[in-house]
């Protein structure tokens, strides 16, 4: 037994109570937004610089993001994740978003901030980076995001409660296709990725994906994915830091997936439709 270990979990960095102060934007940063069609209400671009600073304060003990200059982030982290946010305004009050693979909260929290009558989930699997989330909400006060120390593979087969009435079988509180939007960025290609979004997602719902120059390439790559699992590309949008891959979910996906964990990254469905159906 070492007694050290106490003391040290004890000095680990909670950023809810850390001497941070909100990081203030380039100069560019609100055009660029305002070319997207995004206006702020009071006090959010503050709290968008305090999560940045807050993930900044972190970075120094976590390994939560290579990028070390806060100019450099508010454009590859704040307006990356930003560039969902007219994908998903379309999308009434209450609706559900869950990221996938949020890791230090992108594109989440930036579009939770933004988005407060939109509630938002925030999936990872790293205890250490939900820890980091869970402080940053509350240092944040953001009533509308969970954080969930899970992986897809697993509550993507959660159907919730079941209940047999006259006949007709519901579920209720579960993860499985429950969610209007799936977002990620930068969790892996599109064919491993499909298969940890899609199964999320309602019926009718979109999964967005942040993805960079060769999104044309992951998606024709990713085609028998697509035809596995129940979605269909609507188009992809150009955006001032990479582009938006857009899905719609059309019917409900098949009980086998996702597969086990690890599965789709070992395994991704890849390849032309019909190829080892």
């Amino acid at each position: 037994m070492n007694p050290e270990r106490p003391i040290q979990n004890r000095e680990k960095l909670d950023v809810s109570k850390a001497e941070v102060a909100a990081l203030a934007p380039p100069a560019d940063f609100l055009a660029s937004t305002k070319e997207l069609g995004i206006e702020f209400e009071p006090g959010e671009m503050a709290n968008l610089g305090l999560y940045l600073a807050l993930l900044m304060k972190a970075n120094e003990s976590q390994n939560l993001t290579a990028v070390r200059d806060a100019t450099e982030a508010w454009r590859r982290h704040i307006l990356d994740s930003l560039t969902l946010l007219p994908a998903i305004a379309e999308f009434p009050e209450g609706a559900k978003v869950i990221d996938v693979g949020s890791g230090g909260g992108l594109p989440g929290m930036p579009l939770a901030i933004a988005m407060p009558h939109i509630r938002f989930t925030l999936l990872e699997a790293t205890a250490k980076k939900c820890d980091f989330l869970t402080q940053a909400v509350s240092r944040l006060g953001l009533k509308n995001v969970t954080v969930l120390p899970e992986r897809s593979e697993r509550i993507a087969h959660d159907r919730g409660a079941r209940t047999d009435k006259f006949g007709t079988v519901t579920h209720s509180g579960g993860h499985r296709e429950a969610y209007d939007v799936v977002v990620a960025r930068a969790v892996g290609r599109l064919a491993t990725l499909l298969e940890l979004t899609a199964p999320l997602c309602k019926i009718g719902g979109s999964v967005l994906l942040i993805k960079g120059e060769k999104a044309d390439e992951e998606l024709k790559e990713a085609e028998r994915a697509m035809h596995l699992l129940k979605v269909v590309h609507v188009e992809t949008l150009p955006t001032p830091t990479g582009r938006i891959v857009i899905l719609e979910k059309r019917s409900a996906t098949p009980r086998d997936y996702p597969r086990a964990d690890g599965e789709p990254s070992r395994s991704p469905l890849s390849g032309k439709v019909g190829s080892r159906d």
